[in-house]
């Protein structure tokens, strides 16, 4: 009597791969939080600006300027009362609220930040800000009135201190940073975010590629 055989059996399926969790994201989890960066960056910059401002005091005397480089670098003592190379000279009180305000706001931001990128720039704005702060409220006329000093001349441009310059590249960072995706947490958007998670379908897991059992009947 004829009698079915089952043939070679296959493999049972193999279980598809659970989908790759995007690697900014696992990144950014492990990653360790970056306020002390940031406070050790704004206070180098804090030091400078305030030790460069003092020699500056010392040696410079206004309307005489020292060369360095021609016409082009020179050294020269200015009392500013506005913001960042000159701007706003008359607005002085509202500079410093608006200067004490970034600093709460970035201290607050560095308690949760995890990119050493964003640390390096908010610590570069933090710490351009405390220097002119503090010259807002400790210099001449009076505080929250005080001007801030000015000794580094570069071509046409207004002239600026070490706290200026810090401020403008630490929120130029921010920016670049802010274009391209990087977030404060540690992880990143848009198209580096996407490619992490859009090609991400394993090998196995569409039904079609799923191994299947070709059993043949055959007679006895």
């Amino acid at each position: 009597m004829a009698r079915k055989g089952t043939a070679d059996q296959a493999a049972p399926p193999t279980e598809p791969t659970p989908s790759t969790p995007e690697l900014s994201t696992e990144a950014a989890a492990v990653a360790p939080l970056r306020l002390r960066t940031l406070l050790i960056i704004a206070a180098v910059l804090l030091g400078l600006d305030l030790l460069t401002k003092t020699i500056a005091v010392a040696q410079l005397e206004p309307g005489e300027p020292v060369s360095i480089i021609g016409d082009f670098a020179r050294l020269s003592l200015v009392r500013n009362p506005g913001a960042a190379f000159s701007m706003a000279t008359g607005m002085t009180w509202l500079l410093t609220l608006v200067a004490a305000c970034v600093v709460i706001g970035v201290i607050r931001i560095g308690r949760t930040l995890r990119s050493l990128w964003w640390a390096i720039g908010l610590g570069m704005v933090l710490g351009g800000a405390l220097g002119n702060l503090v010259d807002r409220v400790f210099r001449a006329p009076g505080p929250l009135q005080g001007h801030v000093v000015d000794f580094v001349a570069i071509g046409w441009w207004p002239v600026f201190n070490v706290a200026d310059s810090a401020i403008v590249c630490g929120a130029i960072l921010l920016v670049v940073l802010t274009v391209f995706g990087f977030e404060p947490d540690g992880s990143r958007t848009g198209r580096g975010g996407d490619t992490a998670t859009e090609g991400d379908v394993p090998d196995g897991s569409d039904s079609e590629s799923k191994p299947k059992n070709t059993g043949q009947e055959n007679a006895a």
